[in-house]
């Protein structure tokens, strides 16, 4: 028995290339939740690993987990750089944004138009910091604005001013302006909550934000337009990500965080629920020491832990003497 899902992957349609404003699958009905593929490219000389990031719609850690040892501003000219693109959907709605806390990566669902199949669009994000954490839960776009000012809170203006950086009260559009050019408002009570672009592209990708969701600026300068007001929004917390693929059983793993946002050591004893469940009733031999490793690498990238047994293969007694 496997894991069903309403709507699952089909083909890449397209993939960044250049300074990507995300990418865009169609999804198929009954298909496995495992989209996209890596592959290697070789660094030049003038690029960073962030370079590669946001040129291949990654986001800053996503690459840096995917190349451990890789010096992170000067691989180095013909070094092999790992591009992890491939990654298992998140369980849940196929429709609105879902935005997968622990991944650090938001899923669009574009609504369905007639005789066409349904498509995700997928971008990188940052997201809240460990005192500041994006909630969780869902809620759904409340208003959208184009060349926003940003009005700090008190809050953040006092952090600021603790570090000698005093904020004004308002902070006009502009190259100064964190929230970038773009700006949807969600609809989340405490606090001013938003998916916005960035000032500062280098930090897409990680935990560093005061609760909102940031996007690298050619990523919200295509979304903006595609989200009407009212569009569901879910955040979600799921670090580990399984799918059983063709005698296959994957395993993704992202760093673990807790409900208050802040990074902790996984679950080891909730691996075995996470593989059981993929597999239902199919019989697989799972490697569990590389399992286990990959929980605790959470690199990021599906990685075959089991193969499905085949039971029709006769069983063989000891030798006649």
């Amino acid at each position: 028995m496997l894991v069903k899902y309403e709507m699952i992957l089909g083909v890449a349609l397209c993939c960044a290339a250049g300074a990507a404003a995300g990418t865009v699958y169609e999804l198929v009905d009954g298909a496995p939740p495992v989209l996209g593929a890596d592959q290697q490219v070789k660094a030049v000389f003038e690029d960073t690993l962030p370079d590669l990031a946001r040129r291949y719609s990654l986001g800053y850690e996503e690459i840096i987990r995917a190349n451990p040892g890789v010096d992170t501003w000067l691989p180095g000219p013909g070094k092999d750089i790992t591009v992890p693109g491939r990654r298992i959907l998140p369980v849940g709605p196929r429709e609105g944004i879902v935005v997968n806390l622990p991944e650090h990566r938001l899923y669009y669902f574009p609504k369905r138009k007639k005789n066409a199949p349904l498509k995700v669009i997928t971008y990188p994000v940052s997201i809240g910091k460990m005192d500041w954490r994006t909630p969780l839960g869902e809620t759904h776009i409340t208003a959208k604005q184009k060349l926003p000012s940003w009005r700090p809170p008190e809050s953040v203006r006092k952090e600021h001013a603790e570090r000698g950086e005093p904020l004004p009260l308002v902070v006009p559009p502009g190259p100064d302006n964190p929230l970038g050019e773009y700006a949807m408002r969600l609809d989340i009570k405490p606090g001013s909550y938003m998916i916005h672009g960035t000032n500062n592209p280098l930090a897409v990708g990680m935990a560093v934000t005061h609760g909102c969701i940031r996007m690298y600026p050619e990523d919200i300068a295509a979304l903006f337009p595609q989200v009407p007001v009212g569009t569901p929004v879910w955040l979600i917390n799921e670090p580990v990500k399984v799918a059983y693929v063709d005698g296959q059983l994957l395993l993704e793993a992202h760093p673990t965080v807790d409900a208050q946002g802040q990074t902790m050591a996984p679950d080891v004893q909730l691996l075995g629920q996470y593989l059981d469940k993929a597999l239902g009733k199919t019989t697989a031999a799972i490697h569990w020491d590389y399992a286990i490793e990959t929980l605790k690498a959470a690199q990021g990238m599906p990685t075959v832990v089991a193969l499905e047994a085949d039971l029709t293969l006769p069983v063989l007694g000891p030798p006649e003497p």
